[in-house]
């Protein structure tokens, strides 16, 4: 008899928990309906709506691909501000530059494409020197290319019929012709930008064009954080207090190189358009890669 009451007991419990389920299931059904008829008839409702990311229209810059099969958008030939007067000496004085029109990579250069580069032309592939983590993590092939010296940049960038960027070319691509902090604007947001912290979901490196909504008013993807990038310029202080007014080149020295956009490394602070970075050419590194640019063809623009 003991072992019936047991029985019985047993099978009211899970009936009552089974009824207790069917219960809930419809009390958040109909719950939901009515959330959903409070939407629809425009009345206040507890529901809590997601807040779309901004996607800007970039269909008024022409897009082309270049020989390599990597997609560059032309940069309107014209004037904008480039550093800043609230930065780091190095970073001032706010200037007006003017630069003729050129193409720049809408994306840095990805393992794979240099992976295709050093395989057709014999290169030994990137050694990041420092990494503590396993750098296998750094390495998926949709990732920018890290540990890449400026001469491998250099020549990459040759290989593909193009060049690195000037440090003015970079920065017009990244900041627009005004003066914001950042590729979106003026407000760091962790959701733009693979920088330093947990806030963006990404460790270490992101696929390249992972952040839609930090593109630049040109529409370059990663244009800071993930890989900061080598440009052509050599590196001087008090370069804009001397720099000419037209497609500036950068100093004559050619031992230390600029490197500009910080990385999946730096700060909020140091992933400003404006910031400067400074290393000696042979330098490798886990934060650094690069993207390319190049001149519009003669033959075509004498024909449009």
């Amino acid at each position: 008899m003991e072992n019936k009451g047991v029985l019985i007991g047993s099978i009211i419990f899970v009936f009552g928990s089974f009824l207790l389920m069917i219960v809930g299931l419809l009390y958040e059904t109909y719950k939901g309906k009515q959330e959903l008829e409070a939407l629809t008839a425009g009345k206040p409702s507890k529901a809590r709506l997601l807040k779309p990311l901004p996607v800007q229209d970039f269909s008024m810059y022409k897009v082309i691909l270049s020989d390599e099969g990597r997609k560059m958008v032309e940069i309107p030939e014209g004037p904008f501000t480039m550093g800043t007067n609230d930065g780091d000496p190095d970073e001032g004085p706010a200037h007006p530059v003017y630069l003729k029109t050129y193409y720049i990579d809408l994306m840095e250069v990805t393992q794979a494409d240099y992976e295709r580069f050093a395989k057709m032309t014999k290169r030994p592939r990137p050694i990041v020197p420092v990494f503590e983590d396993d750098v296998a993590k750094l390495e998926a092939p949709d990732y920018p290319v890290v540990g890449v010296t400026w001469n491998d940049a250099f020549a990459y960038c040759r290989w593909a019929g193009k060049r690195l960027p000037t440090e003015a070319e970079w920065e017009k691509a990244a900041r627009g012709e005004g003066k914001r902090r950042y590729p979106w604007g003026d407000v760091f947001d962790g959701n733009y930008a693979n920088i330093d912290g947990d806030e963006d979901g990404f460790p270490y490196l992101a696929p390249v064009g992972s952040f839609e909504a930090g593109r630049s008013p040109y529409g370059l993807y990663d244009a800071v954080g993930n890989a900061a990038e080598w440009v052509q310029d050599t590196y001087a202080q008090d370069y804009y207090q001397k720099s000419p007014f037209r497609d500036p080149q950068g100093p004559e020295d050619d031992v230390y190189k600029v490197i500009r956009g910080g990385s999946w490394r730096e700060s909020r602070l140091g992933a400003r358009v404006t910031k400067r970075f400074s290393a000696k050419m042979w330098r490798t590194d886990a934060t650094v890669g690069f993207r390319c640019a190049k001149d519009p063809d003669p033959s075509v623009a004498e024909q449009s």
